[in-house]
């Protein structure tokens, strides 16, 4: 798949999102439930923390997750991401203690060949003290990713210096306290549209 492609495949997931939300029989989820309620989103994963420690989905259980996808060496977006990720989680520390409690962020690499375990403790020191970055196997980030409806490409390393991008989607997905999927933060949200659907949610 080339980057066009890529580009394409990737502007089609939210239509592929609302597409997994209707029910079994074909009609939409009654007014009032989750925009993602009922989707095929996420799964069981037993991936590396930052700090070498093995971490299961369901060591999260009873918390809500702000799952994201990305890679430490992404030169803009995941970055940039993941201040506002940093910036809501603060911002719900001093008007909804109650709710930041309830909230694990959560990053997870698309780049397990360069993101150790070392690489990635860099990388979320640079955020919000509770992210917690995972890495794997590349079989066990494929299918991770894939769970998660997240697409991902390895570019074509430049020739000279070895260097390469990854295309990825760049949803943070909110999921609920059972690993259920509730709803899909957007990129282009700014960090008081993503506060104000979180709080639509997280009881």
């Amino acid at each position: 798949m080339n980057s066009k492609n890529f580009r394409i495949a990737t502007a089609l997931v939210p239509m592929m999102l609302g597409a997994l939300v209707l029910t079994s029989c074909g009609r939409a989820a009654p007014r009032g439930d989750p925009p993602l309620a009922g989707a095929r989103i996420g799964g069981p994963f037993a991936l590396t923390d930052q700090n070498g420690k093995t971490v299961r989905d369901s060591d999260f259980a009873g918390k809500y997750r702000l799952v994201y996808f990305g890679y430490t060496f992404c030169p803009d977006v995941c970055p940039t991401d993941m201040a506002k990720v940093s910036a809501v989680m603060r911002a719900l520390d001093k008007s909804d203690p109650a709710i930041a409690v309830r909230l694990v962020p959560i990053f997870i690499t698309v780049d397990p060949a360069r993101d150790t375990p070392a690489a990635l403790k860099a990388f979320a020191g640079n955020f919000d003290r509770r992210l917690v970055a995972l890495t794997g196997s590349p079989d066990a980030i494929a299918a991770t990713a894939k769970a998660y409806a997240v697409p991902f490409q390895v570019q074509k390393p430049d020739n000279d210096s070895g260097a390469y991008l990854v295309d990825h989607g760049t949803v943070t997905y909110l999921m609920g306290p059972k690993g259920e999927p509730i709803a899909a933060l957007t990129h282009d949200m700014k960090p008081e549209e993503m506060i104000a659907e979180i709080k639509k949610w997280v009881r």
